[in-house]
């Protein structure tokens, strides 16, 4: 498994000081997020991705813009990382009309056509065949674009997995499947669940390809998926990655994490994944200590700005109520 050394020079000034101020919004974002919840402004679940960011980090470095990025209800942080606003995402959580769902999605249902991010699924593993769909999609138009398909280690033994494995690879899609491997679903460790330890491995009885990565590394991360995406649009079809995370708060805000020891949490909080890219940004002199006090500012102004604006946006009107949701009506050649 590549580490931060192995791999640090390969990238440019510019790509590290891109994922420190990207992975910065993302950590003060949630952080945000988890505080305004304790105060009631965020009702409803609420996940947050704090310790992960480098997978988003990387994710976004090695795809380009007209790729589409799906996921579960960890969405936030993929979210910005796919280029929605902190400012729609924000007022979202709040339940307000200038929500990236007008306020009728919350935490769970992120969604922008415009960015190529279509979810933020309440369902477990639900994403995993809607993700196929969206690289079928793409197959189907002639396109050279990809989906990036994210599900968590819980996901994984959901049998939508093994089904949609099956014809992925049979259709030879361009697909990437990511399992966000942040080592308990739930509170249930992936010791507890499953004989197979080694998600990535998964994909042997389906001839994938499929390989385990250090999710507390952007460029570990980034290289992986450069080779997968570069395999998928060259109709190679799709790749397993299992990328080894770690979530430093909860499974959601209602999850007090006592199943967990200390000494663990503090082991991952030394592979910080901002500390590390700071970190090589600092010792190759990229960057003075106030041109990152001033990215820090940057991100700081961002987060007060978009609570600001969830606070003032206004609430969904009433006539709201029934619009955007799909009915006979709709789609009269719908036969029940």
């Amino acid at each position: 498994m590549q580490t931060l050394t192995d791999v640090k020079t390969k990238f440019s000034k510019e790509t590290y000081l891109y994922w420190y101020e990207l992975m910065l919004l993302m950590r003060r974002f949630e952080e945000k997020a988890g505080q305004l919840y304790g105060m009631q402004k965020i009702r409803g679940f609420c996940h947050l991705y704090i310790g992960q960011e480098a997978v988003a980090a990387g994710a976004i470095t090695a795809t380009k813009p007209e790729d589409k990025f799906i996921t579960a209800y960890r969405d936030h942080a993929l979210a910005i990382a796919k280029g929605m606003s902190a400012r729609e995402c924000m007022a979202e959580l709040y339940g307000k009309a200038t929500g990236c769902s007008k306020g009728k999605g919350g935490s769970m249902h992120f969604f922008s056509v415009e960015h190529g991010f279509f979810g933020g699924h309440g369902i477990v593993g639900a994403q995993i065949g809607t993700g196929a769909g969206l690289a079928f999609a793409e197959k189907y138009k002639g396109t050279d674009n990809v989906a990036l398909c994210f599900f968590g280690d819980g996901a994984a033994r959901q049998g939508m997995l093994h089904e949609t494995f099956n014809m992925a690879m049979t259709w030879k899609l361009p697909v990437i499947f990511i399992c966000e491997n942040n080592k308990y679903a739930m509170g249930t460790s992936v010791e507890r669940t499953s004989n197979v330890l080694d998600i990535y491995k998964l994909a042997d009885a389906y001839e994938m390809p499929a390989d385990s990565i250090d999710g507390m590394s952007c460029e570990a991360v980034h290289e992986a998926i450069e080779r997968a995406v570069k395999r998928a649009r060259e109709a190679g079809g799709p790749t397993l990655l299992e990328i080894n995370t770690y979530r430093y708060k909860g499974h959601s805000m209602s999850d007090p994490a006592k199943y967990r020891t200390k000494e663990e949490v503090e082991e991952y909080k030394e592979k910080d994944p901002i500390s590390h890219v700071l970190h090589t940004i600092l010792e190759n002199k990229w960057a003075t200590d106030a041109e990152i006090e001033a990215i820090n500012e940057r991100v700081k102004a961002e987060v007060e700005d978009c609570v600001q604006f969830a606070e003032e946006s206004p609430w969904p009107s009433d006539d709201e109520l029934l619009k955007d949701v799909y009915t006979q009506e709709d789609y009269p050649f719908i036969v029940d």
